[in-house]
């Protein structure tokens, strides 16, 4: 069975930059047509996704990208029998009995979307093969769902009005992500996520950590500064930010350059993503820590 979500919005941190994102997304979703989220990792596309779906007031049907996938992960298929047998004993001296055995129909979770009017949020779409994808097209154009044939139930779904579709993806040169249909981008909107400015992710750390203000700041200069002298285009991100945050939070931890567990908090998250110019980004690093007050 699949799990029907609702979103929780007080848990999303509204900013002007995210405003200008949302209004543009809302309308196009309101006027009918499927949103694409497209950016890194790391930049807030799923949770802006969930805020988008809360707008539009409806229960959420969440999917992951899954290279295993084909159709019937988005459509359903037969799983499992019904098994019904009748005992006709009208006469008492003869008993009739008639026995049915039939495979079971079992929508997933796009048909169900399709079917209540749900809105369907596909993350990391690009990630499912291409041609697993291609129940959507005719969801998204001419709304309406194929099926599968079956005796019991028609072919043919029409699309419910208040059916809405938001999907997100990564860069095609990521690891384990496909190149999406031409087809399938051309019957969607496309908005480019890139990084949030400065106050947002300020922002985003101080509402969902709790961390004061000038200690949010300091931390999302050091991520950002180490990844733009060390020109990483795929990490570090805000979710590096969220995950040294949480840690100085929980742990009470100064963020000064004299505080050995915090220096050693920024090495461990920051360094990994360095890749091959880990000894590279050991050095900067250590230069932007002596940066920070004592």
């Amino acid at each position: 069975m699949a799990t029907v979500l609702q979103a929780r919005p007080r848990q999303f941190v509204n900013t002007p930059y995210i405003e200008r994102i949302t209004r543009r997304a809302l309308r196009y979703l309101q006027s009918g047509f499927a949103v694409h989220l497209r950016g890194p990792s790391g930049t807030g596309k799923t949770t802006l996704a969930m805020h988008l779906a809360s707008l539009l007031g409806r229960p959420i049907m969440l999917i992951y990208g899954d290279d295993r996938f084909d159709s019937s992960d988005l459509i359903g298929g037969r799983t499992g029998f019904t098994h019904r047998r009748v005992v006709d004993n009208f006469i008492h001296s003869v008993v009739k009995t008639e026995e049915d055995v039939q495979q079971r129909w079992v929508d997933a979770r796009l048909t169900l979307a399709c079917r209540e009017g749900f809105t369907l949020i596909y993350d990391e779409f690009n990630r499912s093969r291409p041609e697993a994808n291609n129940a959507l097209l005719s969801a998204l154009e001419e709304r309406l769902l194929v099926l599968p044939p079956d005796s019991n139930r028609s072919e043919y779904l029409r699309v419910h009005p208040q059916f809405r579709a938001i999907f997100t993806s990564n860069p095609e040169e990521y690891t384990g992500v496909h190149k999406a249909q031409d087809a399938l981008l051309d019957r969607m909107i496309t908005i480019d996520i890139g990084e949030p400015d400065i106050e947002t992710e300020k922002e985003i750390l101080t509402a969902r950590i709790g961390l004061s203000a000038p200690d949010a700041l300091k931390i999302v200069h050091i991520v950002r500064a180490f990844r733009r002298k060390l020109d990483l285009t795929r990490h570090p991100s805000l979710r590096s930010c969220l995950m040294i945050g949480r840690i100085v939070k929980e742990h009470e931890l100064a963020v000064s350059k004299d505080n050995a567990d915090f220096r050693a908090l920024c090495a461990d998250v920051l360094l990994p993503r360095a890749g091959k110019r880990y000894e590279e980004g050991a050095q900067v690093l250590n230069y932007l820590l002596d940066q920070l007050p004592g």
